[in-house]
């Protein structure tokens, strides 16, 4: 196409349920609810990560990690999509689609890589408990969730990058809640071929590596635990990689249904397919996020132990507060009796 004779967008137009408005209310009451589950369970569990010594250990540090990461990413596109369920306002600037995809694909990837680090921590905890204190040092673990953010950051900035510099010539409407990347993808007027190329790689780099350490970590987890003599040490084992087991299948499952599966050229079920699509955009962007705290509290003690002692202490701050407070406040009162005498 003729330079000259492009009409470049400014913004873009998402389409979300806009063909279901009666829907539109409901979505609007379940993904504001989910929200809120979101930030308190994910807010809870990064705070009793922090401030209880008990547990500063690679697992939970993991988990925080996993916890800050789907506060960042759902607060990156669901506040938007309120707006746009409720208000009806549809449009997104240029230079924000670019950012809200910036961090969907970057929250994305890196939570890939943390799915995997944690999988080899437990490999480790399970398979070599004697080193596991040498092998997971401090400076280990940190430098494994610094890489799998700095990693996810590059790959989304490359990705987010070569979608952006494409041009958009006329239909601006994206068939989606949010800017997600094969959906702007779409609508670029010119070849996307390398596009193509570099999101193959990126599967592979970001989906099937961690995918593979996942499946290997667990099959040597999983022979270790069959050969041991305790029943009550096989069902300990069992119980601390369930919670993660159960994140990983809601996690992959979701995912490699949106950009894994073959995509149909059928005309005739493409508003179907479209719909089914941004259903499970949605499950994977917001009902994920909400099941991770709630998966690893209910199925974990120590989680659970760290959340009543925070609270506890709070319990006691406030009661010492009001304490202190009334010892004062009789002081004053004295006070004044005696000098009124």
């Amino acid at each position: 196409m003729d330079e000259n004779n492009r009409t470049f967008v400014s913004e873009f137009l998402l389409l979300g349920l806009s063909g279901y408005p009666r829907t539109e209310i409901i979505y609007f009451a379940l993904v504001l609810a989910m929200y809120l589950v979101i930030l308190t369970g994910n807010g809870v569990l990064i705070i009793a990560s922090i401030f209880d010594s008990r547990l500063h250990t690679p697992m939970y540090f993991f988990l925080g990690n996993l916890s800050f990461l789907d506060v960042c990413y759902t607060t990156s596109s669901v506040p938007s999509t309120l707006v746009s369920l409720i208000s009806k306002k549809r449009n997104i600037s240029f230079y924000g689609c670019t950012v809200q995809m910036f961090f969907g694909f970057a929250m994305g990837s890196t939570e890939c890589l943390l799915l995997g680090m944690m999988a080899f921590d437990r490999y480790v905890a399970i398979c070599n408990p004697l080193r596991y204190s040498i092998i997971m040092s401090k400076g280990v673990y940190v430098s494994m969730a610094s890489v799998s953010w700095f990693s996810g950051g590059i790959n989304s900035l490359v990705q987010t990058s070569l979608a952006m510099r494409l041009p958009f010539c006329g239909n601006n409407v994206i068939n989606h809640f949010t800017c997600e990347v094969l959906a702007v993808l779409k609508l670029a007027c010119a070849d996307i071929s390398l596009n193509i190329v570099t999101m193959v790689i990126s599967n592979m780099a970001f989906l099937v590596l961690p995918l593979l350490l996942i499946f290997f970590s667990y099959m040597f987890i999983l022979h270790t635990i069959l050969r041991m003599n305790s029943a009550t040490g096989r069902r300990k084992a069992f119980s601390t990689c369930s919670a993660h087991l159960t994140v990983v299948v809601i996690f992959y499952g979701t995912i490699f249904s949106m950009y894994a599966k073959p995509k149909s050229q059928d005309p005739t079920g493409e508003d179907k397919f479209q719909t089914s699509d941004k259903i499970i955009s949605l499950f994977y962007g917001v009902v994920t996020p909400m099941l991770n705290p709630i998966i690893y509290s209910l199925r974990n003690k120590d989680v659970k132990a760290a959340v009543k002692y925070i609270l506890k202490q709070k319990y006691i701050q406030y009661d010492a507060g009001k304490h202190r407070l009334c010892v004062a406040s009789t002081r004053l009162d004295r006070g004044k009796s005696v000098r009124t005498i």
